[in-house]
């Protein structure tokens, strides 16, 4: 069961990545809600990847920094809402 500060976590992150992910995409933000439905969505896609392609590990070794967990949930759902909204975008065009 969530508390109430880890829903409060997961929106605020899903905001900031669904924001990010809208700039490099779009160039414009999608909306609070939309910023945050994106985020949120991105932020499931982006754990996987980042599980699956070992990401996080590669960048500690190649960088030499730790993310810590703001950087690591920001980055991870960023990087996945990117992925999501490029999906949205080539299915739209076709």
């Amino acid at each position: 069961m969530f508390e109430t500060h880890s829903l409060l976590v997961i929106l605020l992150v899903g905001l900031i990545a669904g924001w990010l992910a809208g700039r490099v995409v779009f160039g414009t933000g999608l909306g609070i809600i939309g910023d945050i439905v994106v985020g949120v969505i991105g932020a499931f896609i982006g754990r996987w990847l980042f599980s699956q392609f070992h990401i996080g590990r590669w960048i500690t070794a190649n960088f030499h920094v730790h993310l810590g967990f703001w950087g690591d949930a920001i980055l991870s759902a960023t990087l996945g809402a990117i992925v999501l909204l490029l999906i949205i975008r080539l299915v739209r065009s076709i």
